[in-house]
Protein backbone atom coordinates (compact mmCIF):
# COMPACT_ATOMS: atom_id res chain seq x y z
CA UNK A 1 0.00 0.00 0.00
CA UNK A 2 1.44 3.37 -1.02
CA UNK A 3 2.30 5.68 1.87
CA UNK A 4 0.16 8.78 2.09
CA UNK A 5 2.09 11.91 1.07
CA UNK A 6 2.57 14.40 3.89
CA UNK A 7 0.67 17.61 3.41
CA UNK A 8 2.72 20.67 2.54
CA UNK A 9 3.11 23.06 5.52
CA UNK A 10 1.59 26.52 5.22
CA UNK A 11 3.71 29.50 4.26
CA UNK A 12 4.23 32.45 6.56
CA UNK A 13 4.11 35.98 5.18
CA UNK A 14 4.29 39.42 6.80
CA UNK A 15 1.56 42.00 6.19
CA UNK A 16 2.45 45.61 6.91
CA UNK A 17 -0.86 47.45 7.31
CA UNK A 18 -0.54 51.21 7.81
CA UNK A 19 -3.72 52.99 8.83
CA UNK A 20 -4.51 56.66 9.27
CA UNK A 21 -4.24 56.43 13.07
CA UNK A 22 -2.21 53.27 13.69
CA UNK A 23 -0.14 50.62 12.01
CA UNK A 24 0.61 46.98 12.57
CA UNK A 25 2.68 44.12 11.24
CA UNK A 26 0.90 40.77 11.09
CA UNK A 27 2.20 37.31 10.31
CA UNK A 28 -0.16 35.19 8.25
CA UNK A 29 0.02 31.40 8.04
CA UNK A 30 -1.69 30.30 4.86
CA UNK A 31 -2.33 26.93 3.26
CA UNK A 32 -5.21 25.24 1.38
CA UNK A 33 -7.20 24.87 4.63
CA UNK A 34 -5.20 27.13 6.92
CA UNK A 35 -5.55 30.86 7.48
CA UNK A 36 -4.22 32.25 10.74
CA UNK A 37 -3.04 35.72 11.74
CA UNK A 38 -0.59 36.61 14.50
CA UNK A 39 0.16 40.17 15.59
CA UNK A 40 3.89 40.89 15.48
CA UNK A 41 3.76 44.62 16.23
CA UNK A 42 1.30 47.47 16.67
CA UNK A 43 2.15 51.16 16.77
CA UNK A 44 0.57 54.57 16.59
CA UNK A 45 0.56 56.89 13.59
CA UNK A 46 0.29 60.46 14.80
CA UNK A 47 0.44 63.32 12.27
CA UNK A 48 2.75 66.26 12.86
CA UNK A 49 1.80 69.89 12.37
CA UNK A 50 4.37 72.42 11.18
CA UNK A 51 4.09 76.02 10.04
CA UNK A 52 3.01 74.94 6.55
CA UNK A 53 0.35 72.39 7.52
CA UNK A 54 -0.41 68.84 8.62
CA UNK A 55 2.04 66.07 7.66
CA UNK A 56 2.71 62.34 8.05
CA UNK A 57 5.79 61.24 9.96
CA UNK A 58 6.82 58.64 7.39
CA UNK A 59 10.31 58.24 8.82
CA UNK A 60 8.78 57.03 12.09
CA UNK A 61 6.48 54.71 10.13
CA UNK A 62 9.54 53.28 8.37
CA UNK A 63 11.33 52.77 11.68
CA UNK A 64 8.32 51.03 13.16
CA UNK A 65 7.94 48.90 10.01
CA UNK A 66 11.52 47.66 10.32
CA UNK A 67 11.04 46.85 14.00
CA UNK A 68 7.77 45.10 13.16
CA UNK A 69 9.38 43.03 10.41
CA UNK A 70 12.12 41.93 12.79
CA UNK A 71 9.42 40.82 15.23
CA UNK A 72 7.56 39.10 12.39
CA UNK A 73 10.69 37.20 11.40
CA UNK A 74 11.07 35.94 14.98
CA UNK A 75 7.38 35.04 15.16
CA UNK A 76 7.49 33.16 11.84
CA UNK A 77 10.35 31.03 13.16
CA UNK A 78 7.87 29.49 15.62
CA UNK A 79 5.31 28.60 12.94
CA UNK A 80 5.13 25.43 10.86
CA UNK A 81 6.62 27.38 7.95
CA UNK A 82 9.72 28.27 9.97
CA UNK A 83 10.47 31.47 8.07
CA UNK A 84 8.89 34.34 6.19
CA UNK A 85 8.27 33.84 2.48
CA UNK A 86 7.58 37.51 1.68
CA UNK A 87 6.28 40.83 2.92
CA UNK A 88 3.49 43.02 1.49
CA UNK A 89 2.53 46.59 2.37
CA UNK A 90 -0.83 48.36 2.29
CA UNK A 91 -1.88 51.79 3.54
CA UNK A 92 -4.41 54.55 3.11
CA UNK A 93 -4.65 56.11 -0.35
CA UNK A 94 -3.93 59.42 -2.13
CA UNK A 95 -1.01 60.76 -0.02
CA UNK A 96 2.49 60.67 -1.47
CA UNK A 97 6.14 61.46 -0.99
CA UNK A 98 8.19 63.46 -3.48
CA UNK A 99 11.80 62.44 -4.08
CA UNK A 100 14.80 63.97 -5.76
CA UNK A 101 17.75 61.66 -6.46
CA UNK A 102 16.20 59.19 -4.02
CA UNK A 103 15.90 61.70 -1.17
CA UNK A 104 12.54 62.68 0.30
CA UNK A 105 11.60 66.35 -0.16
CA UNK A 106 9.98 67.09 3.20
CA UNK A 107 7.32 65.24 5.14
CA UNK A 108 4.35 64.16 2.97
CA UNK A 109 1.20 66.20 3.53
CA UNK A 110 -1.74 64.68 5.36
CA UNK A 111 -4.98 64.40 3.36
CA UNK A 112 -6.79 66.25 6.17
CA UNK A 113 -4.61 69.35 5.69
CA UNK A 114 -7.20 72.11 5.34
CA UNK A 115 -5.39 74.68 3.16
CA UNK A 116 -4.37 72.45 0.23
CA UNK A 117 -7.82 70.85 0.13
CA UNK A 118 -9.32 74.24 -0.71
CA UNK A 119 -6.86 75.28 -3.43
CA UNK A 120 -6.27 72.10 -5.42
CA UNK A 121 -9.73 71.46 -6.89
CA UNK A 122 -10.00 75.05 -8.16
CA UNK A 123 -6.69 74.76 -9.99
CA UNK A 124 -7.51 71.38 -11.55
CA UNK A 125 -11.10 72.16 -12.58
CA UNK A 126 -9.89 75.27 -14.35
CA UNK A 127 -8.05 72.92 -16.74
CA UNK A 128 -10.23 69.80 -16.61
CA UNK A 129 -13.96 70.29 -15.90
CA UNK A 130 -15.42 67.80 -13.40
CA UNK A 131 -17.49 66.04 -16.08
CA UNK A 132 -14.46 65.36 -18.29
CA UNK A 133 -12.31 64.33 -15.37
CA UNK A 134 -14.88 61.78 -14.19
CA UNK A 135 -15.21 60.33 -17.68
CA UNK A 136 -11.45 59.75 -17.73
CA UNK A 137 -10.59 58.62 -14.18
CA UNK A 138 -13.98 57.60 -12.78
CA UNK A 139 -13.20 59.05 -9.35
CA UNK A 140 -15.63 60.67 -6.99
CA UNK A 141 -14.84 64.23 -6.03
CA UNK A 142 -12.72 64.31 -2.90
CA UNK A 143 -10.74 67.54 -2.42
CA UNK A 144 -7.71 65.58 -1.21
CA UNK A 145 -7.36 63.25 -4.21
CA UNK A 146 -3.74 63.09 -5.34
CA UNK A 147 -4.11 65.18 -8.48
CA UNK A 148 -5.70 68.00 -6.45
CA UNK A 149 -2.91 67.82 -3.88
CA UNK A 150 -0.30 67.92 -6.63
CA UNK A 151 -1.84 70.99 -8.22
CA UNK A 152 -1.41 72.85 -4.92
CA UNK A 153 2.07 71.45 -4.23
CA UNK A 154 4.91 73.60 -5.61
CA UNK A 155 7.47 70.95 -4.63
CA UNK A 156 6.47 68.61 -7.44
CA UNK A 157 8.40 70.77 -9.90
CA UNK A 158 11.59 70.01 -7.93
CA UNK A 159 11.01 66.25 -7.69
CA UNK A 160 11.93 63.47 -10.08
CA UNK A 161 9.66 60.81 -8.53
CA UNK A 162 6.32 60.60 -6.78
CA UNK A 163 5.56 57.52 -4.69
CA UNK A 164 2.33 56.87 -2.81
CA UNK A 165 2.85 55.91 0.84
CA UNK A 166 3.00 52.09 0.47
CA UNK A 167 5.17 52.43 -2.63
CA UNK A 168 7.49 54.76 -0.70
CA UNK A 169 7.79 52.21 2.11
CA UNK A 170 8.51 49.46 -0.43
CA UNK A 171 11.17 51.67 -2.05
CA UNK A 172 12.91 52.19 1.28
CA UNK A 173 12.90 48.41 1.77
CA UNK A 174 14.06 47.39 -1.71
CA UNK A 175 15.45 50.41 -3.55
CA UNK A 176 12.93 49.71 -6.35
CA UNK A 177 10.54 52.45 -7.47
CA UNK A 178 7.16 51.07 -8.54
CA UNK A 179 3.50 52.09 -8.46
CA UNK A 180 1.01 49.42 -7.41
CA UNK A 181 -2.04 49.64 -9.63
CA UNK A 182 -4.95 49.54 -7.14
CA UNK A 183 -3.53 52.47 -5.18
CA UNK A 184 -2.53 54.31 -8.35
CA UNK A 185 -6.21 54.21 -9.31
CA UNK A 186 -6.95 56.63 -6.44
CA UNK A 187 -4.62 59.35 -7.77
CA UNK A 188 -6.97 60.61 -10.49
CA UNK A 189 -4.12 60.16 -12.99
CA UNK A 190 -5.04 56.63 -14.09
CA UNK A 191 -7.37 55.91 -17.02
CA UNK A 192 -10.37 54.06 -15.54
CA UNK A 193 -10.80 51.92 -18.67
CA UNK A 194 -7.22 51.00 -19.59
CA UNK A 195 -5.84 51.07 -16.00
CA UNK A 196 -2.74 52.80 -17.34
CA UNK A 197 -1.42 56.29 -16.59
CA UNK A 198 -3.49 58.86 -18.49
CA UNK A 199 -0.79 60.77 -20.37
CA UNK A 200 -3.20 63.43 -21.62
CA UNK A 201 -4.48 64.33 -18.14
CA UNK A 202 -0.94 64.32 -16.80
CA UNK A 203 0.27 66.65 -19.55
CA UNK A 204 -2.68 69.06 -19.26
CA UNK A 205 -2.05 69.41 -15.53
CA UNK A 206 1.58 70.26 -16.17
CA UNK A 207 2.92 67.19 -14.36
CA UNK A 208 6.11 65.63 -15.64
CA UNK A 209 5.31 62.14 -16.91
CA UNK A 210 8.66 60.92 -15.54
CA UNK A 211 7.42 61.72 -12.04
CA UNK A 212 5.27 58.55 -12.11
CA UNK A 213 6.79 55.09 -11.64
CA UNK A 214 6.00 52.02 -13.72
CA UNK A 215 2.78 50.26 -12.71
CA UNK A 216 2.74 46.77 -11.17
CA UNK A 217 -0.16 44.45 -10.34
CA UNK A 218 -0.89 42.76 -7.03
CA UNK A 219 1.07 39.53 -6.78
CA UNK A 220 4.16 40.99 -8.49
CA UNK A 221 7.49 40.67 -6.68
CA UNK A 222 8.75 44.25 -6.49
CA UNK A 223 12.22 43.35 -5.23
CA UNK A 224 14.09 41.95 -2.25
CA UNK A 225 15.24 43.66 0.93
CA UNK A 226 18.31 45.83 0.52
CA UNK A 227 21.35 44.26 2.22
CA UNK A 228 21.34 46.74 5.09
CA UNK A 229 17.57 46.30 5.56
CA UNK A 230 17.82 42.51 5.44
CA UNK A 231 20.54 42.63 8.08
CA UNK A 232 18.47 44.93 10.33
CA UNK A 233 15.39 42.73 10.00
CA UNK A 234 17.27 39.44 10.14
CA UNK A 235 15.83 38.25 6.83
CA UNK A 236 18.35 38.82 4.01
CA UNK A 237 16.91 38.48 0.52
CA UNK A 238 13.27 38.54 1.71
CA UNK A 239 10.99 39.29 -1.27
CA UNK A 240 8.63 42.28 -1.16
CA UNK A 241 5.42 41.43 -3.02
CA UNK A 242 2.91 43.99 -4.26
CA UNK A 243 -0.53 43.39 -2.76
CA UNK A 244 -3.69 45.46 -3.03
CA UNK A 245 -1.65 48.28 -1.53
CA UNK A 246 -4.66 50.54 -1.10
CA UNK A 247 -5.93 49.13 2.18
CA UNK A 248 -9.51 49.02 0.90
CA UNK A 249 -8.39 46.91 -2.07
CA UNK A 250 -6.93 44.40 0.36
CA UNK A 251 -9.99 44.67 2.60
CA UNK A 252 -12.32 43.81 -0.29
CA UNK A 253 -10.23 40.71 -1.05
CA UNK A 254 -10.98 39.84 2.59
CA UNK A 255 -14.78 40.14 2.20
CA UNK A 256 -16.21 36.60 2.33
CA UNK A 257 -18.98 37.23 -0.20
CA UNK A 258 -21.58 34.50 0.26
CA UNK A 259 -23.34 35.34 -3.00
CA UNK A 260 -22.96 37.59 -6.03
CA UNK A 261 -25.85 39.81 -4.89
CA UNK A 262 -23.85 41.34 -2.06
CA UNK A 263 -22.51 44.71 -1.01
CA UNK A 264 -19.82 45.66 1.46
CA UNK A 265 -19.02 48.29 4.05
CA UNK A 266 -15.33 48.40 4.93
CA UNK A 267 -15.71 50.13 8.24
CA UNK A 268 -12.95 51.98 10.01
CA UNK A 269 -12.05 55.66 10.19
CA UNK A 270 -14.00 55.90 6.93
CA UNK A 271 -16.92 53.78 5.82
CA UNK A 272 -16.22 52.58 2.27
CA UNK A 273 -19.61 51.51 0.94
CA UNK A 274 -20.01 49.77 -2.36
CA UNK A 275 -20.06 46.86 -4.79
CA UNK A 276 -17.51 44.77 -6.64
CA UNK A 277 -18.01 45.12 -10.40
CA UNK A 278 -16.27 44.10 -13.60
CA UNK A 279 -17.13 47.23 -15.60
CA UNK A 280 -17.29 50.90 -14.55
CA UNK A 281 -20.55 52.85 -14.31
CA UNK A 282 -19.46 56.12 -15.92
CA UNK A 283 -22.80 57.89 -16.03
CA UNK A 284 -23.56 61.49 -15.17
CA UNK A 285 -25.91 60.21 -12.47
CA UNK A 286 -23.05 58.24 -10.95
CA UNK A 287 -20.81 61.30 -10.98
CA UNK A 288 -23.43 63.50 -9.35
CA UNK A 289 -23.97 60.82 -6.69
CA UNK A 290 -20.21 61.02 -6.01
CA UNK A 291 -19.48 57.34 -6.63
CA UNK A 292 -15.96 56.30 -7.44
CA UNK A 293 -14.26 53.53 -9.40
CA UNK A 294 -11.08 52.25 -7.80
CA UNK A 295 -8.98 49.36 -8.96
CA UNK A 296 -9.40 46.01 -7.26
CA UNK A 297 -7.31 42.85 -7.21
CA UNK A 298 -7.58 40.62 -10.30
CA UNK A 299 -8.84 43.46 -12.49
CA UNK A 300 -12.05 44.08 -10.55
CA UNK A 301 -13.56 47.51 -9.96
CA UNK A 302 -14.50 48.80 -6.53
CA UNK A 303 -17.62 50.88 -7.15
CA UNK A 304 -18.03 52.77 -3.91
CA UNK A 305 -18.45 56.01 -2.09
CA UNK A 306 -16.66 57.37 0.96
CA UNK A 307 -18.96 57.86 3.93
CA UNK A 308 -17.97 59.03 7.38
CA UNK A 309 -16.86 56.14 9.59
CA UNK A 310 -15.91 55.58 13.21
CA UNK A 311 -13.89 58.81 13.11
CA UNK A 312 -16.89 60.53 14.67
CA UNK A 313 -16.81 58.14 17.62
CA UNK A 314 -13.04 58.27 18.15
CA UNK A 315 -12.96 62.07 17.98
CA UNK A 316 -15.88 62.32 20.40
CA UNK A 317 -14.05 60.12 22.91
CA UNK A 318 -10.97 62.30 22.51
CA UNK A 319 -13.03 65.44 23.12
CA UNK A 320 -14.44 63.88 26.31
CA UNK A 321 -11.05 62.58 27.43
CA UNK A 322 -12.47 59.07 27.61
CA UNK A 323 -11.31 55.65 26.46
CA UNK A 324 -14.35 53.49 27.21
CA UNK A 325 -16.17 53.03 23.91
CA UNK A 326 -17.66 49.60 24.81
CA UNK A 327 -19.29 51.08 27.94
CA UNK A 328 -20.60 54.05 25.96
CA UNK A 329 -22.01 51.77 23.26
CA UNK A 330 -23.76 49.71 25.91
CA UNK A 331 -25.27 52.87 27.39
CA UNK A 332 -26.22 54.08 23.90
CA UNK A 333 -28.03 50.79 23.32
CA UNK A 334 -30.20 51.53 26.33
CA UNK A 335 -31.30 54.93 24.98
CA UNK A 336 -35.04 54.64 24.36
CA UNK A 337 -36.01 58.15 23.32
CA UNK A 338 -35.60 59.59 19.83
CA UNK A 339 -32.20 60.82 18.72
CA UNK A 340 -31.49 63.13 15.78
CA UNK A 341 -30.07 61.74 12.55
CA UNK A 342 -27.41 64.21 11.48
CA UNK A 343 -25.76 64.53 8.08
CA UNK A 344 -22.44 62.76 8.73
CA UNK A 345 -21.22 63.92 5.31
CA UNK A 346 -21.28 67.58 6.39
CA UNK A 347 -17.72 68.90 5.82
CA UNK A 348 -17.57 70.20 9.41
CA UNK A 349 -17.07 66.61 10.59
CA UNK A 350 -13.94 65.90 8.49
CA UNK A 351 -11.17 67.82 10.34
CA UNK A 352 -10.06 66.77 13.83
CA UNK A 353 -11.91 68.53 16.64
CA UNK A 354 -14.76 68.59 19.14
CA UNK A 355 -17.37 66.40 17.42
CA UNK A 356 -19.99 66.63 20.22
CA UNK A 357 -19.91 70.42 19.89
CA UNK A 358 -20.20 70.17 16.11
CA UNK A 359 -23.15 67.77 16.40
CA UNK A 360 -24.84 70.24 18.75
CA UNK A 361 -24.19 73.08 16.29
CA UNK A 362 -25.60 71.01 13.39
CA UNK A 363 -28.74 70.26 15.44
CA UNK A 364 -29.17 73.94 16.33
CA UNK A 365 -28.87 74.97 12.68
CA UNK A 366 -31.47 72.38 11.65
CA UNK A 367 -33.86 73.16 14.51
CA UNK A 368 -33.71 69.71 16.11
CA UNK A 369 -33.00 68.85 19.74
CA UNK A 370 -29.41 67.81 20.32
CA UNK A 371 -28.62 64.80 22.54
CA UNK A 372 -28.14 65.86 26.14
CA UNK A 373 -25.50 63.35 27.28
CA UNK A 374 -22.68 61.16 25.99
CA UNK A 375 -24.88 58.06 25.55
CA UNK A 376 -27.34 60.05 23.48
CA UNK A 377 -24.57 61.49 21.32
CA UNK A 378 -23.12 58.03 20.68
CA UNK A 379 -26.56 56.68 19.76
CA UNK A 380 -27.05 59.69 17.46
CA UNK A 381 -23.72 58.94 15.74
CA UNK A 382 -24.55 55.25 15.32
CA UNK A 383 -28.02 55.90 13.87
CA UNK A 384 -26.67 58.65 11.61
CA UNK A 385 -23.89 56.46 10.24
CA UNK A 386 -26.31 53.57 9.61
CA UNK A 387 -28.70 55.90 7.77
CA UNK A 388 -25.87 57.19 5.59
CA UNK A 389 -24.75 53.64 4.73
CA UNK A 390 -28.30 52.61 3.88
CA UNK A 391 -28.66 55.59 1.55
CA UNK A 392 -25.30 54.87 -0.10
CA UNK A 393 -26.15 51.20 -0.65
CA UNK A 394 -29.55 52.06 -2.11
CA UNK A 395 -27.84 54.44 -4.53
CA UNK A 396 -25.10 51.95 -5.45
CA UNK A 397 -27.68 49.25 -6.18
CA UNK A 398 -29.68 51.61 -8.39
CA UNK A 399 -26.72 53.06 -10.30
CA UNK A 400 -25.11 49.68 -11.03
CA UNK A 401 -28.49 48.00 -11.59
CA UNK A 402 -27.35 45.24 -9.29
CA UNK A 403 -29.58 43.51 -6.79
CA UNK A 404 -28.28 43.44 -3.21
CA UNK A 405 -29.46 40.75 -0.81
CA UNK A 406 -26.82 40.85 1.94
CA UNK A 407 -24.38 43.41 3.33
CA UNK A 408 -20.91 42.42 4.50
CA UNK A 409 -19.32 44.64 7.15
CA UNK A 410 -15.57 44.12 7.56
CA UNK A 411 -12.82 45.88 9.44
CA UNK A 412 -12.68 47.19 12.96
CA UNK A 413 -16.23 48.52 12.80
CA UNK A 414 -17.55 44.98 12.38
CA UNK A 415 -16.98 44.53 16.14
CA UNK A 416 -19.47 47.32 16.89
CA UNK A 417 -22.61 45.26 17.49
CA UNK A 418 -24.85 48.29 17.96
CA UNK A 419 -23.77 49.76 14.63
CA UNK A 420 -24.01 46.44 12.76
CA UNK A 421 -27.58 45.94 13.98
CA UNK A 422 -28.41 49.53 13.05
CA UNK A 423 -27.09 48.88 9.53
CA UNK A 424 -29.25 45.76 9.24
CA UNK A 425 -32.27 47.71 10.48
CA UNK A 426 -31.53 50.70 8.26
CA UNK A 427 -31.06 48.67 5.09
CA UNK A 428 -33.62 45.98 5.84
CA UNK A 429 -31.00 43.42 4.84
CA UNK A 430 -29.04 40.79 6.74
CA UNK A 431 -25.57 41.93 7.76
CA UNK A 432 -22.63 39.51 7.92
CA UNK A 433 -20.01 41.05 10.19
CA UNK A 434 -16.38 40.04 9.90
CA UNK A 435 -13.64 39.39 9.51
CA UNK A 436 -12.24 42.18 11.66
CA UNK A 437 -8.82 41.80 10.04
CA UNK A 438 -10.10 41.83 6.46
CA UNK A 439 -7.29 44.09 5.23
CA UNK A 440 -4.51 41.96 6.70
CA UNK A 441 -6.19 38.79 5.42
CA UNK A 442 -6.47 40.19 1.90
CA UNK A 443 -2.83 41.26 2.06
CA UNK A 444 -1.53 37.84 3.17
CA UNK A 445 -3.74 35.90 0.75
CA UNK A 446 -2.38 37.75 -2.28
CA UNK A 447 1.15 37.03 -1.05
CA UNK A 448 0.36 33.39 -0.34
CA UNK A 449 -1.11 32.92 -3.80
CA UNK A 450 2.02 34.44 -5.33
CA UNK A 451 4.07 31.96 -3.31
CA UNK A 452 1.93 29.04 -4.55
CA UNK A 453 0.55 28.17 -1.12
CA UNK A 454 -3.04 28.67 -2.32
CA UNK A 455 -4.49 28.70 -5.80
CA UNK A 456 -7.47 30.05 -7.67
CA UNK A 457 -9.32 33.30 -8.08
CA UNK A 458 -10.88 35.68 -5.61
CA UNK A 459 -13.76 33.27 -4.99
CA UNK A 460 -11.33 30.60 -3.83
CA UNK A 461 -9.50 33.01 -1.51
CA UNK A 462 -12.79 34.21 -0.04
CA UNK A 463 -14.04 30.66 0.46
CA UNK A 464 -10.95 30.03 2.60
CA UNK A 465 -11.82 33.10 4.68
CA UNK A 466 -15.41 31.91 5.15
CA UNK A 467 -14.18 28.46 6.29
CA UNK A 468 -11.63 29.72 8.78
CA UNK A 469 -12.74 33.08 10.21
CA UNK A 470 -15.36 34.03 12.78
CA UNK A 471 -18.39 35.72 11.22
CA UNK A 472 -21.56 37.02 12.90
CA UNK A 473 -24.93 37.51 11.24
CA UNK A 474 -27.47 40.23 12.09
CA UNK A 475 -31.04 39.99 10.86
CA UNK A 476 -33.02 43.22 10.30
CA UNK A 477 -35.76 44.05 12.73
CA UNK A 478 -37.71 45.84 10.01
CA UNK A 479 -37.21 46.17 6.27
CA UNK A 480 -36.43 49.80 5.50
CA UNK A 481 -35.58 49.83 1.80
CA UNK A 482 -35.76 47.75 -1.33
CA UNK A 483 -32.96 47.32 -3.80
CA UNK A 484 -33.26 47.66 -7.55
CA UNK A 485 -33.91 44.72 -9.79
CA UNK A 486 -31.00 44.09 -12.15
Amino acid sequence: MRAQRASKPPVAVAAVDLGASSGRVMVGEVGPDVLRLHAAARFGNEPIRTTDGLHWDVHELHRQTLAGLAAARRLAADTAAGRLASVGIDSWAVDYGLLRDGRLLGHPFHYRDEVRSDRGPLLVHDVLPPEELYARNGLQFLPFNTLFQLAADPLHADADRLLLVPDLMAYWLTGVEAAERTNASTTGLLDVRTREWDDEVIARLGIARSLLADLVDPGTTVGTLLPEVGEAVGAPGLPVVAVGSHDTASAVVGVPFERAEAAYVSLGTWGLVGLELHEPVLTEESRLANFTHEGGVDGTTRFLTNVMGTWLLSESLRAWGRDDLPALLAAAGDVTGPVPVVDVQDPRFVPPGDMPARIAAWCAEHDVAAPSDAAGIVRCIVESLAAAYAEALTTASRLARKRVEVVHVVGGGSQNTLLCQAIADGTGLPVVAGPVEATALGNVLVQARAAGAVRGGLGDLRALIARTQHLRRYEPHARAWKDVEA
